[in-house]
């Protein structure tokens, strides 16, 4: 294993790791996240995702995962921390937990999306809930999309509560968040793609709509649904057909029963 430092109490260093678990602009200003648990750590490096560190409970006896990780080339300073510390940092309430890395955060660029002919990706329109943001990327990635937009005044899809919940696919659906409408437009201008927006009151039913070309699939906020601006953007708009009482599916649910059904198209 390359040689550690070491961390074993509250010093700097630690305090900068420990606020990017809730401060969404010390994130971005330190360019880092902290990932979780075994699947998102090993997916992360799997896939080549650029880390930092990867910091470990000194003293402790690690798995043969945790010892084959941090022997391998994968990138980023090996830390050996305290185990409490590091319990901290996994937001663990016991120190039981093994590693934590400290990974980079890419760049906002819509080129991160592949685009080709059987295109088929999501815009999710001002999402509220992290753990919605990380729950729709799983399921994004779960049924073949290519890539992930989070737009306008959003929760942050590198929040530890997103990045639990795709449990790993993060690291595989490229996930670019967007301010303005304006920079899809300019990315969607020379491409022939359809714009369908999902809505309970939509023109189509979900299983009546046509999904098997380029497609992107719009998803409103959890409470008011798509604003207005993307919804004049929409080629057309679709409704999920529902029984029972319930009015409408939590957003992420919502995006996931339409992304089943353009796979089911398209398989």
């Amino acid at each position: 294993m390359p040689r550690a430092q070491r961390i074993t109490t509250r010093n700097a260093r630690f305090q900068q790791w420990q606020a990017l678990l809730t401060n969404r602009t010390k994130r971005q200003r330190a360019g880092e996240f902290l990932v979780q648990g075994v699947r998102p750590i090993t997916l992360a490096v799997e896939g080549g995702w650029p880390l930092s560190a990867l910091l470990y409970a000194e003293g402790r006896r690690l798995s043969n995962w945790a010892r084959e990780l941090l022997d391998s080339p994968a990138p980023g300073e090996r830390i050996a921390m305290a185990p409490d510390l590091l319990a901290e940092l996994s937001e663990r309430a016991e120190g039981d937990a093994e590693l934590v890395a400290v990974a980079r955060l890419p760049e906002d660029d819509l080129a991160r999306i592949p685009v080709g002919p059987a295109f088929l990706g999501v815009l999710f329109d001002r999402p509220t809930s992290p753990g919605n943001i990380g729950t729709l990327i799983r399921s994004a990635d779960a049924f073949g999309a290519d890539g992930l937009i989070v737009t306008g005044h959003a929760a942050d899809v590198y929040d530890p509560k997103s990045v639990r919940a795709s449990t790993g696919s993060l690291f595989s659906l490229p996930t670019v968040r967007v301010p303005s409408p304006h920079q899809v437009d300019d990315w969607l201008a020379d491409r022939d793609i359809t714009v369908v927006g999902t809505d309970e009151h939509g023109e189509t039913t979900l299983f009546d709509a046509d999904l098997t070309g380029p497609v992107l699939l719009l998803v409103g906020n959890e409470t008011t649904g798509l604003s207005n601006t993307w919804r004049r953007r929409c080629h057309r708009t679709v409704r999920i057909p529902m029984r029972g009482t319930a009015s409408s599916l939590n957003a992420a649910n919502a995006a996931t029963a339409t992304l089943y059904e353009a796979a089911r198209q398209r398989r």
